[in-house]
């Protein structure tokens, strides 16, 4: 600061304006006008001139005294205020990593134990840090979605900034709305992801205490959402792909923003960005809050970190509101379904982008990349788009947000958390208990639900089912009314009921029925079953109970039709695919050919060889339909013809008396194995063994027991392979098979075709009830 001090005549002629303008050159009490006239002469003594410094603080300029030009990101690098921290974030535990850090606190005591006595424990660090990694591995994969959100705003998660420098070969910050402010807590620049350019834009908290109170939190204010509008209209008009990052807690909401609209900047932003002409992928990589997260969000791709949280209430705000205590955060966030994979179930989400075990803050740098893979593959795909589709393609993703189909029935579940139907008043009428229908209307009522089920099945329109079922249900309270009333009206009302309840206490896990109970019990049905008859409303009970029998029986009935019809197009639908086969029509078309080269005109007339050949591919397509119906779960039994089963019989007979000296021979070839002492000792053994094992043997008995058996099978298959015995049994089985298949006529049967059912059919039992032939 300089002054100058002169006579009171100098000031003469001079006006305040000049006075004004003088004094912001830094002068006081002299025109610049009179201080031209002025001739400085260092002689005089009636004037002095003084000077004053101010002492003000030095500006911090981002650019570096000695700036690195071969800087990752450029030379301009330098001009961002984002530098590397000069300190390492101190490690923050949260609440449900507690016994991880116990864990690791263990390995970290063992290794320095290890290193003062000098003794091995190797194991024992082994051993702990395989336990440390199963439970990191258990904990991250099975979180709740309030630790979800405790990560999301874990104190040393990636920022924008760190993501952004990670992924860009270079990056530039673009500063200011152009309304004269430039709000910290967004970030917007130009950077370049494997030669192609983006437009980014995101949220930014700070790394400490310091940044967080610069960066305001990540909360905007009004200026922050017209600096990225003013971006996003740069990007269109230089087509530049836009990637929004969302990590916000939400807008800041003090009067200062509401003054200068905040409300009016976020809806500007979410009309602006739905007509961009560019593809646009958001991306949350903590937290989403609200309108202050949507207002950089409204792109064709929305994609969350494994472990961000996208919502439109906090959890916090949430149990406040509906339970009246912050302590509810944790149901409150079950509720909201604000995790990444309820979003994508929900499509609000389009993709899940991975972290590492312990979050994003364990390695950001793998995090980034998977960032940028994403990125990537996502603008790959929008890329191919052209402008009306990428339009198009961004208000359809939030037109089917929230969509629903009418007509279909909700689920019990979810009816419990919507709103109470406001029921309208309407005038009171008697209400008729249950097991006062009269008969007549209920054989009415019953009649209808025959009828409505009939003509379904005759239209394929499908079965009323829960018509039905209903009706069951009501024709079962009637009846239990009209026996507890028959019941009551024979006095054996108090006996039942203090029945019931002995019985319930003895049918508990830890009880047994007692004889005298049972016999009780069976006392009390002799009489009622005696005098039921006798009862005052005995008829309307027997016609209740007759149409609740008829019902249930049509609903069986109805039942296993719709199961039949189900069966059989699934039995037919394997046939036609077992013939179709190539193999079998490359068979069957060669025995067409093979027969139409006899000129047979019958099946006796063709020779044996040819019928033999016929049988056996009859044969081979019956084993492919058995195992194609074996797939289906059927059990599956090829009948023979009666006249085969006869001609075997008889040619059965005439080897009866070699099968049964066969027999007498490998019986005595048996014992005469079974005597020996060594086998004899494992047999024994093997008894001992079972009795020592009981009902429930454990997997010891279990091994030990199956071991002697398979030896004891062994030394009996080792001896009778050394006897001629199987020698014998192969011989006569050789004789058996070539009798039948030489005394065996097909054409006695009346088979005339190659596929005909003359000498076999095939059964499938269905349960107990139904059979197929």
């Amino acid at each position: 600061m300089a002054s100058i001090s002169t006579h009171s005549a100098a000031l003469s002629g001079s006006s305040a304006s000049d006075l004004l303008r003088s004094s912001s050159n830094g002068f006081s009490g002299i025109s610049l006008r009179d201080l031209a006239k002025v001739r400085f002469n260092p002689r005089r003594k009636d004037m002095t001139v003084s000077a004053k410094v101010r002492k003000v603080k030095k500006h911090e300029y981002p650019w570096p005294a000695d700036a690195d030009p071969n800087v990752k990101g450029g030379i301009l690098t330098h001009l961002s205020h984002f530098k590397p921290l000069k300190e390492t974030q101190k490690p923050v535990t949260l609440e449900f990593e507690k016994p991880l850090v116990l864990l690791e606190k263990k390995i970290n005591d063992v290794r320095k134990m290890a290193q003062e006595t000098g003794l091995d424990f190797s194991d024992q660090i082994l051993s702990l840090e395989n336990k440390y990694r199963q439970a990191l591995q258990d904990l991250y994969t099975h979180l709740t979605p309030i630790q979800r959100v405790s990560i999301a705003r874990h104190p040393n998660r990636p920022t924008f900034l760190d993501h952004v420098f990670n992924i860009t070969e270079k990056f530039v910050e673009l500063h200011g709305d152009r309304l004269g402010y430039d709000d910290p807590a967004i970030v917007t620049g130009i950077g370049t992801i494997d030669g192609r350019r983006y437009m980014f834009m995101g949220h930014q908290k700070g790394r400490n205490t310091k940044e967080n109170i610069r960066r305001n939190f990540g909360m905007p204010t009004p200026h922050g959402y017209r600096k990225a509008l003013r971006m996003m209209y740069y990007a269109d008009h230089h087509g530049f792909p836009i990637v929004t990052f969302i990590d916000t807690p939400g807008a800041y909401a003090d009067l200062k923003s509401e003054e200068l609209g905040q409300g009016e900047a976020i809806a500007h932003n979410l009309r602006t960005m739905f007509g961009l002409k560019v593809p646009i992928i958001s991306i949350v990589i903590g937290e989403g809050g609200s309108g202050g997260a949507l207002a950089i969000g409204c792109a064709n791709k929305l994609l969350m970190l494994e472990n961000a949280v996208f919502y439109v209430a906090s959890p916090e705000a949430c149990a406040a509101i509906l339970w009246k205590s912050a302590k509810a955060s944790p149901q409150a966030a079950e509720k909201l379904r604000i995790t990444a994979s309820e979003l994508c179930k929900l499509q609000i989400a389009d993709g899940i982008i991975p972290e590492p075990l312990g979050g994003a803050h364990a390695d950001p740098s793998w995090t980034s990349q998977q960032i940028k893979i994403a990125i990537n593959k996502t603008m790959d795909e929008l890329l191919m788009m052209d402008t009306e589709e990428l339009l198009r393609h961004r208000m359809m993703k939030f037109r089917k947000i929230g969509g629903f189909q009418e007509g279909v029935p909700i689920d019990p579940k979810k009816k419990l958390n919507m709103k109470k139907k406001e029921v309208p008043v309407v005038r009171k009428t008697k209400k008729v208990p249950i097991g006062k229908t009269p008969v007549q209307q209920l054989e009415v009522q019953v009649e209808k639900v025959k009828q409505e089920i009939l003509k379904a099945k005759e239209s394929s329109t499908g079965r009323p089912d829960l018509v039905l079922n209903k009706m069951i249900q009501k024709l079962k309270k009637e009846v239990d009314f009209e026996f507890s009333a028959a019941v009551k009206a024979m006095g054996l009302k108090d006996r039942l009921a203090t029945l019931r309840e002995q019985f319930s206490k003895a049918n508990s896990p830890d009880q047994l029925i007692q004889p005298a109970l049972k016999g009780e019990i069976e006392k009390l049905r002799d009489e009622i079953n005696q005098g039921l008859f006798k009862a005052p409303n005995y008829e309307n009970l027997r016609k209740k109970l007759d149409m609740l029998n008829d019902l249930s029986q049509f609903k069986a009935l109805s039942v296993r039709d719709v199961k039949e019809a189900s069966l059989k197009q699934e039995i037919n639908k394997k046939f036609a695919e077992v013939l179709s086969q190539p193999n079998v029509q490359e068979k069957y078309e060669a025995l067409r050919a093979e027969i139409e080269n006899s000129g047979a005109s019958t099946y006796s007339d063709l020779d044996p060889e040819l019928r033999k050949k016929i049988d056996n591919v009859k044969k081979e397509i019956q084993g492919e339909l058995v195992n194609a119906l074996n797939t289906l779960g059927l059990d599956v039994e090829v009948l023979t013809s009666k006249a085969q089963v006869l001609s075997e019989q008889s040619s059965l007979s005439l080897f009866k008396p070699k099968i049964e000296m066969l027999n007498e021979e490998i019986n005595q070839g048996i014992d005469s194995v079974v005597n020996r002492t060594d086998l004899k000792d494992k047999i024994e053994l093997l008894k001992l063994e079972v009795a020592k094992a009981g009902k429930t043997p454990d997997a010891t008995s279990k091994n030990r027991i199956w071991a002697l058996e398979q030896q004891i099978k062994q030394s009996l298959a080792a001896a009778l392979e050394s006897s001629d015995l199987k020698k014998k049994h192969e011989t006569l089985r050789e004789e058996i098979l070539e009798t039948a298949e030489s005394g065996f006529d097909p054409q006695e049967e009346g088979d005339s075709s190659v596929y005909g059912d003359g000498d076999a059919r095939i059964q499938m039992n269905l349960g107990a009830e139904h059979t197929f032939a």
